[in-house]
């Protein structure tokens, strides 16, 4: 113990506040879950925080307490947005301690073994938790992708084409809630004939009800506001927020390059909008339809 440095028995509390904070969080996450088997593995993984913990404690000679404001925002994080994205958002930070990790090595041995058991965890997460909410979530994506991609075209080309904000909401609302009962139907017959293992209904379930909250989302405000272009101008901030949000999510979840894929999304979406709006344009001006 004598032989280390401040800077090492700052980076050894540092590490072991994590360890026990983390500790809570599985042991929470646990207690809540449903599924035995996903309980099961996340009380291994946290007795196995708890161990590095103790081992951290060795070397420091302290006893440290858990940040009770990281565990209460990752257990609420993993209540709303399922308890894979909780435990990916929370396990991407530990990936920048691996450099870290090299250096205290030096001074304390076991630091290798808990750098190997701690970046396992993730992939042993993955591979041994069955959640619903991942499961289907290609039906969520097909939902989210076209209701952003055709209805913020669609919107743009109502507003230049219409000119009144209510009248645009109104049609809108009506086009987008047929297209989320199609897609809803397309989705059924389409899983019913892969056979996947999933439910047909509960995935027609997901696309419906991710394409009609975007729709509510794009439409509002065409009807809190008068101005059109204000309205269209909202719709594409809203449209930029969602696609902004979901990637985020994807890209953790999922494991990939969370930029590439949201301005890949960004501007098909976007292209789609303007290209819609120039031909609600054309056709307002070659018709001389004047509402």
């Amino acid at each position: 113990m004598e032989t280390l440095d401040k800077e090492n028995k700052k980076i050894i509390l540092g590490f072991q506040k994590n360890e026990i904070t983390e500790y809570y969080i599985y042991k929470s996450l646990a207690r809540f879950v449903k599924n035995p088997g996903n309980r099961g593995v996340l009380n291994r993984i946290s007795e196995e925080e708890l161990r590095h913990y103790h081992i951290w404690r060795k070397y420091s000679g302290q006893k440290v307490k858990p940040n009770n404001i990281k565990r209460l925002f990752y257990v609420f994080v993993s209540a709303v947005l399922g308890v894979t994205f909780g435990i990916k958002l929370m396990e991407k930070g530990e990936s920048n301690a691996q450099v870290t990790y090299e250096k205290i090595s030096k001074d304390i041995p076991e630091a290798g073994e808990i750098q190997k058991e701690e970046f396992e965890h993730e992939n042993r997460l993955i591979d041994m938790i069955d959640e619903e909410k991942l499961k289907y979530m290609g039906s969520v994506v097909l939902g989210l992708n076209d209701a952003l991609v055709e209805f913020t075209g669609a919107l743009a080309g109502f507003t230049f084409a219409l000119k009144s904000s209510r009248l645009i909401g109104m049609v809108g609302l009506i086009m987008g809630f047929s297209a989320s009962f199609s897609m809803a139907a397309s989705e059924y017959l389409s899983t019913k004939t892969e056979s996947q293992g999933k439910s047909p209904l509960k995935a027609s379930f997901y696309t419906g009800i991710a394409y009609i909250l975007t729709v509510i989302c794009l439409v509002f405000p065409y009807f809190a506001f008068e101005n059109y272009y204000l309205s269209l101008g909202l719709t594409i901030l809203f449209a930029v927020f969602l696609i902004l949000v979901f990637t985020f999510y994807f890209s953790v979840v999922k494991e990939i390059p969370f930029r590439n894929r949201f301005f890949e999304m960004l501007a098909i979406s976007m292209g789609v909008a303007a290209v819609s709006f120039v031909i609600g344009l054309l056709v307002r001006k070659f018709l001389s339809i004047d509402v």
